[in-house]
């Protein structure tokens, strides 16, 4: 059964830092997907970032420029480097794996989550 396990999480002041990272372990197939997602309260599941099959990185409009994701090797560990960080960011933050090809950071395409990890961003 594949496992994700977040880390990082914190609580930080604005124009601070922060890094994610996601240990991804029994994935048994050498075709994937990988993605950060985050959840506001009362707010619905969003995409962040995402590093698709062949290694391209996506990121949402409101992560640009200030969100960087990465993975390393040889075990599935993925990261997420948050800069500037702004109030609205706070949230639970989850990595996801899929099978595959996927580009998308709508949430319905992704299958395989981890438990997330808390951000918060005061001002």
């Amino acid at each position: 059964q594949v496992q994700l396990v977040e880390s990082g999480g914190g609580s930080v002041q604005a124009g601070e830092s922060l890094r994610l990272s996601c240990v991804i372990s029994e994935w048994k197939y050498t075709t994937y997907s990988v993605g950060w997602f985050r959840q506001a309260p009362g707010k619905e599941r969003e995409g962040v970032a995402l590093i698709d099959e062949i290694g391209r990185a996506k990121y949402a409009d409101s992560v640009k420029g200030r969100f960087t994701i990465s993975k390393g090797s040889p075990e599935i560990t993925l990261y997420l480097q948050m800069d500037s960080l702004k109030p609205e960011d706070s949230a639970t933050y989850y990595c996801a794996v899929a099978y595959g090809m996927v580009t998308a950071l709508d949430p319905s395409y992704w299958k395989r989550w981890g438990q997330g990890t808390q951000v918060t961003v005061s001002s």
